[in-house]
């Protein structure tokens, strides 16, 4: 059968045979030089696309995996696969100072196979489950890349997750043993609902920090006194701006989109707004690299400092403080037993705020690798409750202090936090990254 124009060969015995042989070989040839060629230009040897790929990868594992509990280890995970990541491509650059190691990597080696290598190995350690599907996609990543330096590139890049994962062996990760005991009374925080809510995580409290010296390393003191003016004026903000019931004269519609926006943005849409950035600047293999490991070791330990605070002073949320206003020996404040907030509590105090720490960190973090214009552009799915649910929500930040402002009346128009709360939380956050960049991540 032949297909319309296709013309016959009239070639028989041995000059046939070797006619087809030539052929063929020469088919092969061209499909073989294709090949190299698509493997080779696809992607260079320090193709900073890898990166981001390798992020996302991770991101959506850590995130989507049911075992994880919440975020409250999503943040660590970031942190070992970015600092991991970012040794193995430093270490072939020799454009920045390695994050507690000392091994540089060979100069001809691929810097993207080593970030690849780095990635993979500590998601398949911390992630054995998901193996095969890594291992997968870790093939097809080397497939994109050239030959030339792959192999050297793999090797090191195993060597600096293997450290990642050496150094982070018994950092407290999970730890069972630390626990939050202030008894129930006024100004303590109790969990909801029926049986209460337990406290999500008091283990992050003890987490061995990525670059501070200790959990407490910036203690924000205790909270302010319940019958202080600024307790009292913050109390009366997200009693009337945090309810559920609140007017448009109490909670703008601006302040309503707000509070859904930042409802989950912290985790999976954040790093996306990474990708993005690293993308749209054209940040090289060792910029971008050291971008993702000093937003993602910052935020880590931003969060150790916050919840060192949360199991220490165990203060109560607005929900608890609104309706049992009456033991609060404040006689300003007056009871509300029916206050209910926009969005519901999560399971843990409320000095300091959690979120408002990450955009801390990650704002002063971008500032001091990206510039002043941040430009973090964040979709977030919003599924906070008070709107068209699942209608996303896009917003570009270039001001790290714009963004930490929206995320702190964010917090307040849930009904999550006291004002207070969400700057000290801020604060936090701001001075562990300026920590995190003034004793990592530096020039060589």
């Amino acid at each position: 059968m032949r297909l319309h124009g296709e013309r016959s060969l009239s070639i028989h015995g041995p000059r046939k045979r070797a006619a087809i042989t030539a052929i063929v070989s020469a088919a092969l040839l061209v499909t073989t030089v294709a090949s190299f060629a698509d493997a080779s230009t696809a992607w260079t040897s320090r193709d900073p696309r890898v990166i981001n790929q390798w992020n996302k990868i991770g991101v959506d594992l850590i995130v989507g995996t049911a075992t994880i509990g919440g975020t409250a280890r999503a943040f660590n995970y970031f942190a070992y696969q970015q600092a991991a990541v970012y040794n193995a491509v430093q270490g072939i650059t020799r454009r920045y100072q390695l994050y507690q190691w000392s091994r540089l990597g060979p100069r001809t080696a691929s810097p993207a196979a080593a970030a690849a290598a780095a990635a993979h190995r500590i998601l398949v350690h911390y992630f054995p489950g998901s193996a095969a599907t890594l291992n997968a996609s870790y093939a097809a990543t080397l497939a994109k890349l050239p030959l030339i330096g792959k192999a050297a590139g793999k090797r090191y890049g195993e060597a600096a997750a293997a450290n990642i994962i050496e150094l982070r062996a018994h950092d407290g990760l999970g730890d069972p043993s630390v626990t939050f005991n202030i008894p129930v009374g006024p100004g303590v925080w109790r969990g909801q609902g029926s049986p209460p809510q337990a406290f999500l995580a008091p283990w992050l409290s003890q987490v061995h920090p990525f670059t501070l010296n200790s959990t407490s390393q910036f203690d924000p003191g205790p909270p302010p006194d319940m019958t202080s003016a600024v307790y009292t004026a913050d109390w009366n903000e997200v009693k009337a701006k945090g309810s559920a019931t609140a007017s448009l004269a109490d909670r703008s519609a601006h302040d309503t989109e707000t509070a859904r926006f930042f409802f989950d943005t912290a985790a999976a849409p954040l790093q996306a707004g990474l990708r993005s950035l690293a993308s749209r600047h054209h940040l090289d293999i060792s910029d971008s690299a050291r971008m993702f490991a000093a937003v993602d070791l910052s935020i880590a330990d931003t969060l150790g400092n916050v919840w060192y605070a949360k199991v220490k002073y165990g203060f109560w949320r607005p929900i608890s403080a609104i309706r049992l206003a009456d033991t609060d020996g404040n006689p300003a404040t007056m009871p509300d037993t029916t206050w209910t907030p926009f969005i519901a509590n999560p399971p843990y105090p409320d000095w300091v705020s959690g979120l408002c720490s990450v955009y801390g960190a990650a704002g002063r973090a971008l500032t001091r690798v990206i510039g002043s214009d941040i430009d973090l552009r964040i979709t977030s799915p919003g599924t906070a409750v008070g709107g068209p649910l699942g209608v996303p929500i896009t917003r570009t930040y270039h001001s790290a202090t714009v963004m930490n402002t929206d995320a702190i009346n964010a917090r307040v128009s849930s009904g999550i936090h006291f004002r207070f709360a969400d700057v000290g939380g801020t604060q936090i956050g701001i001075k562990a990254a300026n920590w995190a960049l003034d004793h990592n991540f530096g020039h060589n």
